[in-house]
């Protein structure tokens, strides 16, 4: 079908001479499964695919999709960037695509078990031995180890290129923490609401299938005689390539997301350490590279992983995915060998060819590879060298002389392919449809008997520099692919279970970890939220006061002004040298007491270390939560940059924050389980909230001053805490301090006092009970006694003066209040966060690579 329109996204389209399209086939036609979506993108038009385009952008900000590039500080929470355009393949070209990726892995798991095992591959010379023994991938310290069960290799992704023919061949595998099938899931969720109506009628295969097929993956390596096997998902953190897909993964298989630190073996088993007690761990996803997984018999200087891992695996307690030392199989030089090794294992041909692949320690491969030099692509033996592919084409002939040397000097260490020109595709640029080359990576999992294959992956655009590689890290754009269905999809899969089993719900697990990241993501929260409110008091009372040479207004100006010091503890600030001048001039200290994230004590440093928290606890955190947090990101990411005067700025970035502030604590009240992490996230809030409280109330009211300026210092205490509005109501007269320290500390039904606040504290550790051993905690008893003095305190005598107009029993009262959180906050940490010291290798460490996304 010729594509006939006019003035539609794709009448420009036009693919590369000689190349192949995956939408345009030779004769400029549609290919056919192709044709109802480029009539349905003909018929919505170039600026409704732009409006649809910038949907997509929202919602992936919403759910926090971010892919991070390590070592970049700009493009830490980098957004994920994907086409509105999907990748379309016919069910029929798939169906073969399919058989070639489950034979690859068939074949790829066989070389890992001989590898590890009886090595009859290098014996035989088959491999040759040089390629494998000097790959740091292979871990000698990991020879026997296996998997329970009939695979070993679990989870593959194999990255697939269409040459210029219309033939796919495989450009590499992925097998040591293989990265991408969470993407292809948000990709889907994302592409699939956007493009309702054209995704119903294109009839595609869905993906969820693959999620329940690897959580059944993982419950069949359960060390023998595990029935219920304990699963965690190990990640380097929150600052990993990938961490959004480790807590995807994670969310979507319902289990516990862990670092290195919340683990260690003891008596030869795994341990989670939870808030409560320690729990058996007998499976691992790990996203970790496997050189940095146990620092006594691997990398000894890593902090990812957990001493004594790999002697767990040995003693088969434990079972870790893919298994430690499987990153041998990425090894380049093996593409040269798999075609013989298909034959030798399964004695047929690959289904799905290699590259054209030449090994330098072989001198035939050799002499070819420096004899063609200038056309080929040239690659380290391992992705764990720090080495990239080199494409010798557009390199000069200094480069070119500088490889010839590197290769003669270690042969062995190189690898020479043939240069793949990818297929192109559309993507939507900012004018039209333009053809980029794509490649897709996809998926399989390892079942009792054979492998499943993710019904689609994860494509991905090159950009418009032709120089620049087609990986996540170069920027390249991301697509859903869409197998589309020859006829209706099979109903299995579904996550609704068709037989009657016990309702049991699993017991509550919550890593050490995160229950100190919830609690700090309180106090931070808090300590945003309370820092907010008293700077928009503050700018109030400048718009009434500054320009006033004397009197009451100045006067209580001043005092807030230096309240802001005490309470954000940003020193010297309103309180130092110079500070006369600096309270008659406040706009840049003020400003920087929003902007400053580098400051703490600062509203962006809390909203930040905020941030920080919620990554780390994305595997626990409702989908909502990320709304808001996109909004507080892109008030972080503007603070400095706001148009116009810097105190209109300030009042318009304070009322956003606010709004954003008050909807994360709407999200942890109306949207979380009242479960142990709520319960840390609410006691880090109420710790905070009573610091705050009695720091205002000391540095504010502490001092008796004239009536006037202590009715303007009383009203912007009683605004700071949202109570103006309920001592109006309730005490309808002129403000009087000691009815305004009952309210705002011994009235139990005010949300906003030191009563109910302490009250709620109290509640809270009460739930959380009890330490590891079995002891009530010293935060529970400190708030007790905190309680019982705020029952037995006299706002009477709190408000009164003394001959020098002080109020001491206030101040001293609020230094004790301020004391007995910090040391409550002080014993949750000690009793349910405190780590054990690290193991260490008495080993020198060696030299390896740093950790790298897959």
């Amino acid at each position: 079908m010729s594509l006939v329109s006019t003035h539609g996204p794709l009448d420009g389209y036009l693919p590369p001479a000689g190349g192949f399209d995956e939408m345009i086939d030779a004769n400029g036609d549609v290919r056919p499964h192709w044709s109802a979506l480029s009539e349905g993108y003909q018929h919505l038009g170039l600026d409704e695919l732009a409006r649809r385009r910038e949907e997509i952008r929202l919602l992936l900000e919403q759910d926090g999709v971010t892919y991070n590039v390590t070592g970049d500080e700009a493009q830490l929470r980098r957004p994920w960037m994907l086409d509105p355009i999907p990748l379309v393949l016919p069910s029929d070209e798939w169906s073969a695509l399919e058989r070639g990726i489950a034979q690859r892995a068939e074949l790829l798991d066989l070389v890992l078990r001989d590898l590890y095992g009886d090595r009859e591959l290098l014996r035989s010379g088959l491999v040759p031995a040089e390629m494998i023994l000097g790959d740091p991938s292979f871990l000698r310290a990991c020879d026997g180890i296996s998997l329970p069960g009939a695979r070993q290799l679990i989870v593959l992704a194999t990255d697939l290129a269409r040459t210029d023919d219309g033939d796919w061949v495989a450009l590499g595998h992925r097998t040591q923490a293989p990265s991408g099938a969470a993407y292809a899931l948000e990709n889907r969720r994302v592409v699939s609401r956007v493009f309702p109506q054209l995704f119903r009628t294109a009839a595609v295969h869905r993906l969820a299938p693959f999620t329940r097929s690897l959580r059944s993956a993982l419950q069949d390596v359960a060390p023998p005689g595990v029935e219920e096997p304990n699963v965690v998902v190990l990640s380097p953190g929150a600052l990993s390539e990938t961490a959004f897909e480790h807590a995807s993964i994670a969310a979507l298989l319902g289990y516990p997301l862990v670092e290195g630190s919340d683990l260690e073996v003891r008596d030869g088993r795994v341990w989670l350490r939870t808030v409560t007690d320690k729990m058996p761990v007998h499976v691992i996803l790990r996203r970790v590279d496997a050189w940095f997984c146990d620092p006594l018999e691997l990398r000894a200087d890593s902090t990812l992983g957990v001493a004594g891992l790999v002697d767990a695996c040995r003693t088969g307690t434990v079972s870790v995915v893919n298994t430690l030392g499987s990153g041998v199989l990425e090894n380049a030089g093996l593409a040269t060998v798999l075609p013989t090794l298909a034959a030798y294992f399964l004695d047929t041909d690959l289904l799905l060819p290699p590259v054209r692949s030449w090994w330098c320690g072989d001198p035939v491969g050799r002499s070819h590879v420096l004899a063609n030099l200038g056309r080929l692509v040239v690659r380290p033996l391992t992705r764990a060298a720090l080495e990239h592919s080199i494409d010798t084409s557009v390199a000069s002939t200094a480069e070119l002389d500088d490889l010839r040397r590197r290769i003669e000097a270690k042969p062995h260490h190189w690898v020479g392919q043939e240069r793949v020109h990818p297929a192109s595709a559309p993507v939507l640029s900012d004018t039209d449809l333009a053809p980029r080359p794509v490649v897709l990576r996809s998926f399989a999992v390892a079942q009792e008997d054979a492998y499943t294959v993710m019904t689609g992956g994860l494509a991905r655009a090159a950009t418009d520099d032709p120089g620049r590689p087609i990986a996540n890290r170069a920027g390249a754009m991301s697509k859903d692919t869409w197998v589309l269905s020859a006829a209706p999809e099979s109903q299995s899969g579904f996550w609704l279970a068709s037989f009657d089993q016990p309702v049991r719900a699993s017991s509550e697990v919550l890593a050490a970890r995160a229950a100190e990241n919830f609690f700090w993501l309180g106090r931070y929260a808090e300590r945003a939220e309370a820092t907010v409110r008293l700077l928009r008091v503050v700018n109030g009372r400048r718009d009434e006061f500054e320009n006033a040479e004397a009197g009451p207004g100045p006067a209580a100006l001043a005092v807030l002004l230096e309240a802001v010091t005490r309470i954000t503890g940003t020193y010297p600030g309103f309180t130092g040298n110079g500070a006369t001048e600096l309270r008659s001039h406040p706009t840049d200290e003020l400003f920087s007491l929003i902007v400053d994230a580098g400051r703490p004590g600062s509203v962006a440093h809390a909203i930040a270390a905020m941030l920080d928290a919620i990554d780390d606890l994305r595997d626990q955190l409702s989908v909502d939560t990320w709304l808001v947090v996109g909004s507080l990101q892109r008030e972080l990411d503007r603070l400095d940059h706001e148009p116009g005067e810097r105190d209109e700025a300030a009042t318009n970035i304070l009322n956003d924050l606010l709004h954003g502030l008050l909807s994360m604590a709407g999200i942890a009240t109306e949207s979380m389980v009242r479960d142990s992490g709520w319960h840390f996230l609410d006691a880090g809030r109420r710790v905070e909230r009573g610091i705050n409280l009695s720091s205002l109330v000391s540095a504010a009211l502490g001092v008796e001053r004239g009536a006037a300026v202590e009715s303007l210092l009383i009203e912007s205490v009683l605004k700071t805490e949202e109570s103006i509005i309920t001592y109006r109501r309730r005490y309808r007269s002129r403000a009087r301090l000691a009815a305004v320290l009952d309210l705002l500390v011994g009235d139990a039904g005010n949300p906003r006092s030191l009563h109910y606040t302490v009250d709620r504290l109290s509640e809270d550790l009460t739930v959380l009970g009890t330490t590891h051993e079995g002891t009530a905690t010293t935060a529970s008893a400190i708030a007790g006694d905190l309680r019982s003095m705020i029952g037995e305190i006299s706002s009477e005598q709190l408000a009164a003066p003394d001959d020098w107009g002080r109020r001491q029993e206030l101040v001293s009262f609020a230094g004790t209040a301020v004391s007995a959180l910090m040391a409550a906050s002080d014993s949750v940490t000690a009793d349910f966060f405190t780590k054990p010291l690290p193991q260490r290798s008495v080993l020198t460490p060696v030299e390896r690579p740093d950790h790298r996304s897959q």
